[in-house]
């Protein structure tokens, strides 16, 4: 399996919101800067509903994933939005005729075997002073030991699931990430569940100028 393989079956059926949709949302539109309109890039679009829910916010928005069935699935549901069958690994600057300035990659990064690689591939695609918005499960200390005491990290780390993760982050972890690949102002804006047993993590970073 290659990069550009290591999502494309991911599975998608429907158009709909997803479960991660209602709480990662509302926290990405919060950390949005305010200008309107932005150039966004969603980096791992899966069916569009970000895609189409930022446009329906003002926003000039594409939307890329290697999730073929997640493309069909946006191109019809939303026919005057652009989707593209890309790899995040590959060129994306040619996607929009003026800088990005904001990529957003929502439950993606703890699929990708070079998260390194990904990162600094969304760095050189986006505007100096351009801002990344990633959402990913959150692990803190609390909530791993509240796993641990209820016996859940077999379950957790399911070997036989298909497409599951395979990379856990914390916020120190992610932001050391982030920090080596060029980025600062990292920021967090947590959401799902309760304090601390966050379901994800929502980070917003800058591009060093």
């Amino acid at each position: 399996m290659n990069y550009h393989d290591e999502l494309a079956n991911f599975g998608w059926k429907t158009s709909q919101s997803q479960e991660h949709h209602k709480y990662t949302i509302p926290a990405i539109l919060s950390l949005l800067p305010k200008e309107k309109p932005l150039n966004i890039l969603d980096v791992g679009c899966g069916n569009g509903f970000l895609v189409n829910t930022l446009s329906s916010a003002g926003h000039h928005v594409i939307g890329i994933d290697i999730a073929q069935d997640g493309i069909d699935i946006a191109r019809r549901a939303y026919p005057h939005l652009k989707f593209e069958y890309r790899s995040a690994y590959g060129q994306l600057n040619d996607l929009f005729e003026s800088p990005v300035d904001v990529i957003i990659s929502s439950e993606v990064i703890e699929h990708v075997y070079s998260p390194s690689r990904f990162l600094e591939n969304l760095f050189n695609t986006l505007r100096p002073g351009g801002y990344l918005i990633v959402t990913t499960p959150y692990h803190g200390y609390l909530k791993n030991l509240v796993i641990g005491l209820v016996n859940g990290w077999d379950r957790h780390h399911d070997s036989e699931r298909e497409g599951g993760h395979i990379k856990f982050f914390s916020e120190t972890s992610l932001g050391r990430l982030l920090t080596k690949n060029g980025y600062s102002n990292i920021t967090y804006k947590n959401s799902g569940r309760i304090p601390l047993l966050w379901k994800s993590m929502v980070c917003r970073a800058q591009r060093n100028t």
